[in-house]
């Protein structure tokens, strides 16, 4: 057998072979490292994006109103200037503006964890009945104890939140399997109306009651009660920093419970942060503005389209995404009537029923 000068003894076809290999080896390397490249550019480019229309809108719902002021009597109340144009802009557009980005927030990744920890697509806060047991706790509460107070709600949206979480998550969990996405999500949709049913028992039997959740029922950032950032905020922050905390364990458990064990991973305890947490932003986001639909469910899927599957991105560009969608509604709803304002839940509802269907009508839905 003839052999090569340079490897005495190896077989010329062998070398050739092992040439071979380290050129598809590196070729490969060279594919994967441009891969990673053009994702980490596809996301720095979509943050950015989201970022400036945040921007834009919050310039927007500060300068747009019922009561109309010029951009200088908007920048100069903005800079400290007096008189009716400081009221307006300070006293209620300014709160209304941090309120929309607050709810934003949290529920874009409240949907996002609700998600990504029931591998279900279709999961959002209002499908999956968490709004709806935020709402029944928080009429209950008004027509049992009468608590009207946000300081109040606050207690009562969390607790029926956490509830109802808890009981679709365990009744999509029933059966061979463990927890199924389509078994979850008839649980949500089951619960949501029973609970919404009573909901508007309590309102119609006790009209004081339904004058309280007459505007808030229907998802309104309008309103911004003088203690309302006192008790929200400690909510939403702690539920985002649990939903950040356990971003990546959650990208083991998207390639099933089996293989996150084999990687480390404690699945349990991750989804029980993950509910705690999801729990938290929804209670927050529900007692400040009312049950306000589709924000968790359309923006995640948005979102994947720049960030890719990794739920550490996704969870902070739905964070930057989601409250562009609630002031970009709420701007809209100031707009459409002469006679007065549309709730943003509202506004929300229009734009994410036809979401709803697509993301049904599609044979696969954005990868998680």
């Amino acid at each position: 057998m003839r052999l090569t000068d340079s490897e005495p003894g190896v077989p010329a076809s062998a070398t050739t072979d092992d040439d071979t290999t380290a050129d598809d080896a590196t070729t490969a390397n060279d594919d994967a490292t441009e891969a990673r490249s053009v994702t980490a550019r596809r996301r720095l480019l979509g943050l950015l994006a989201t970022g400036v229309a945040l921007a834009v809108c919050c310039a927007l719902s500060l300068a747009i109103g019922s009561q109309r002021l010029s951009l200088e009597e908007v920048v100069a109340a903005l800079g400290g200037a007096g008189g009716e144009a400081g009221t307006i802009v300070w006293d209620l557009r300014v709160p209304r503006t941090v309120l929309g980005v607050i709810v934003g927030s949290t529920l874009g990744v409240a949907g996002a964890i609700m998600q990504a920890f029931t591998r279900n697509p279709l999961a959002d806060p209002g499908i999956l009945g968490v709004n709806a047991g935020a709402a029944f706790a928080v009429a209950a509460g008004a027509a049992a104890f009468g608590v009207t107070s946000l300081s109040g709600t606050i207690w009562f949206a969390f607790v029926g939140a956490m509830v109802a979480t808890v009981a679709v998550y365990l009744i999509g969990s029933v059966g061979p399997g463990g927890p199924d996405p389509l078994r979850i999500t008839l649980a949500g949709v089951a619960v949501g109306a029973f609970l919404g049913g009573v909901t508007s028992g309590i309102t119609l039997l006790l009209p004081a009651v339904f004058d309280r959740m007459r505007g808030w029922n229907a998802g309104s950032i309008a309103s911004v009660p003088s203690d309302l950032f006192a008790g929200v905020v400690p909510f939403a922050v702690l539920g985002l920093v649990l939903a950040f905390a356990v971003a990546k364990p959650l990208n083991a458990i998207a390639l099933g419970d089996d293989l996150a064990v084999a990687l480390g991973s404690r699945v349990v305890t991750t989804r029980v942060v993950s509910i705690v947490s999801a729990t938290l932003l929804c209670a927050a986001a529900t007692a400040a503005a009312g049950p306000i639909g589709f924000v968790g469910l359309m923006v995640p899927h948005a979102v994947r389209w720049f960030t890719g599957p990794d739920q550490r991105w996704i969870l902070l560009g739905s964070a930057v995404t989601a409250p562009v969608l609630v002031l970009a509604s709420d701007i809209v709803g100031r707009l459409v009537l002469h006679s007065g304002e549309l709730p943003v839940g509202i506004v929300t509802a229009f734009v994410g029923a036809p979401v709803l269907i697509a993301l049904a009508r599609r044979r696969r839905a954005s990868g998680l």
